[in-house]
C-alpha cells in the first residue's frame, strides 16, 4: 500500500473516531488529530533499533528515531498494522508485540512547520534479524544498547525524533529489553 492509498482514522480529542481521510492530505501546518502506533524493535540480544528516516520524508528528513512508525488502516486491529509496516518500512517480521504505552500522545511541529498531531500508542517487539530497510522510508539504521539510545537522546536531542525523547521520558520501569 503506497503512501498516496493509505488512509488514516480521524479522531475527535477524546479519541473517539469522527472519520478518516488520505495520509497523503494529513500532515500538515495545520494536522488534525489522527490515529497512529509506533514500535521500538529489540534483538534478541536486548539491544533496540534506531533509524534515521530517509532524507526526502515530509516530515523529520534525517532525525533519527524508534524503529518505525504508522497509521492503523480503518478498521485495521493494530498490531496487524505494526506487523504491515515492520515488513514495507523494514522487511522484519517480528515477534512478540507488546503494548507499552497505551495512552502515548503528541503534538509537534518540525522545522518545515508541518504538525505531527496524534493518539499514538507505543509497542515494542521482537526481530530475529537485521533489517532490510525500503530506502523511501530510512536511510541508516543501528542497534544500540538501550542505555546508549537514552544517553544519546539526552546529550543531542535536536538528532532525534521528539517522540522518541517523550516516548523514552515516559516510559515506566526499566527500557533495556523493552519490557
Amino acid at each position: 500500500m503506497s503512501e498516496t492509498s493509505e488512509t488514516v482514522v480521524l479522531l475527535a480529542d477524546d479519541g473517539t473516531v469522527i472519520g478518516e481521510a488520505p495520509k497523503a492530505t494529513v500532515h500538515t501546518t495545520d494536522t488534525p488529530l489522527h490515529l497512529a502506533f509506533s514500535c521500538h524493535v529489540f534483538d534478541a540480544q536486548g539491544r533496540v533499533l534506531v533509524t534515521r528516516r530517509a532524507l526526502d520524508k515530509k516530515t523529520w528528513p534525517g532525525v533519527w528515531s524508534n524503529a518505525f512508525c504508522g497509521h492503523p488502516a480503518p478498521g485495521e486491529d493494530t498490531v496487524q498494522a505494526i506487523a504491515r509496516r515492520a515488513e514495507r518500512e523494514l522487511g522484519l517480521t517480528l515477534t512478540d508485540v507488546r503494548v507499552a504505552l497505551p495512552d502515548f500522545r503528541y503534538r509537534a511541529v518540525d522545522a518545515s512547520g508541518i504538525v505531527e498531531n496524534e493518539i499514538c500508542p507505543v509497542y515494542t517487539a521482537v526481530a530475529a534479524s537485521d533489517p532490510v530497510p525500503a530506502p523511501d522510508e530510512v536511510s541508516e539504521w543501528a542497534w544500540l544498547e538501550p542505555a546508549a539510545l537514552r544517553d544519546a537522546v539526552a546529550a543531542a536531542p535536536f538528532a532525534f525524533s521528539p517522540w522518541l525523547g517523550w516516548q523514552l521520558a515516559a516510559w515506566e520501569g526499566d527500557y533495556a529489553g523493552g519490557r
